[in-house]
């Protein structure tokens, strides 16, 4: 089963209706979200851009259909995961100083911070609009209530993450637990919302739930860590970003805190107030000689493995359950 080909028209369709603006609505306004989700230029002309890898809704309807629900059941859920994710991304952009995502301007840098805060406030409400279309009676309004308040918890995880985040580039010292808690927030909690998620609309028992929801989180914790990885080493022609980037950003990221406990000299390079390219190189050499790429590969690989005895214990059947653990393979070696 290729699942992007078998959901992903149907949830684009889904994202769209959520999307479509009411007649007296500003123009602008939904202009700019369709622009961010890749479906306009930036004159709010139809265009075909890349968009995001829609893992986590992808994920949502494959932990449904592998409990024996109808995924379809499910799509306004998965929409409304899709779209916090990208709510979270108008913001981060703005926090972060990013001009460009995806090879395009950023809303922010196009129509300026304020616009941009009031796009992703709609991108908000829209995706909790989204998550109470889910269908009754097909699903109990109990389990869509349940479901709401999960999904409110994640959201609420995810702010918290960021925000850890954000405070960290402004401290000298992080701590390891202090970043698994940061990454739990701002990546794990909200793909293993997600997993929840598929599992409560299939009405699958509590305890497969669970599992499901720990196989997310888990699988996020692993995909942060291969992101922090790439920020550092990967491809600049395949991340969109600058070799060392996150070095260039004092991002306290796995590896460069590994380094900075393990090499004073890396603590005291890091401490000069502007870095140059020299610098980056410096840096980068000095964590591969300490070993803080390979303590990073290791601690991710850990994390797969721990989700993939989760994914086991959600007792998932069919091609679904079974692209879930195709799925969380090619996450761990991807290069993007």
């Amino acid at each position: 089963m290729n699942p992007f080909t078998r959901y992903l028209p149907a949830l684009d369709a889904t994202m769209r209706a959520v999307l479509a603006p009411d007649a007296d609505a500003p123009a602008l306004l939904y202009g700019m979200l369709h622009y961010h989700m890749g479906w306009a230029d930036a004159d709010f002309r139809p265009a075909d851009v890349p968009t995001g890898k829609r893992l986590r809704p992808i994920f949502l309807l494959l932990a449904c259909e592998a409990q024996g629900g109808d995924w379809q059941h499910a799509l306004p859920a998965a929409a409304a995961v899709e779209l916090l994710h990208n709510f979270t991304l108008i913001h981060d952009d703005l926090e972060d100083r990013d001009e460009v995502r995806r090879g395009r301007p950023t809303l922010w840098t196009l129509w300026g911070e304020a616009q941009a805060i009031n796009a992703g406030d709609a991108l908000f409400a829209l995706a909790y609009r989204a998550m109470l279309d889910l269908p009754t009676p097909d699903i109990a309004p109990e389990v869509v209530l349940h479901a709401t308040r999960q999904y409110t918890t994640g959201s609420l995880r995810v702010t918290e993450g960021q925000c850890r985040d954000i405070g960290f580039e402004k401290r000298d010292a992080v701590t390891e637990a202090e970043y698994l808690a940061m990454i739990g927030g701002k990546t794990a909690a909200l793909i293993g919302l997600a997993c929840e998620l598929g599992g409560l609309i299939a009405a699958a028992p509590p305890a497969r739930v669970a599992a499901l929801r720990a196989f997310g989180e888990e699988i996020g914790l692993a995909f942060q860590m291969q992101d922090d990885l790439l920020g550092l080493w990967g491809n600049t022609q395949q991340t969109g970003k600058a070799v060392g980037a996150d070095i260039r950003r004092r991002k306290k990221t796995l590896p460069i805190l590994h380094g900075m406990r393990h090499s004073p000299e890396l603590r005291h390079l890091l401490q000069r107030p502007t870095l140059t390219d020299a610098d980056i190189a410096d840096a980068l050499a000095l964590l591969e000689r300490g070993g803080s790429r390979a303590y990073a590969e290791e601690l991710a690989a850990r994390h797969h493995a721990a989700a993939m005895r989760a994914l086991e214990r959600s007792e998932g059947r069919g091609a679904a359950h079974a692209a879930l653990a195709t799925l969380a393979q090619q996450l761990l070696g991807r290069d993007r």
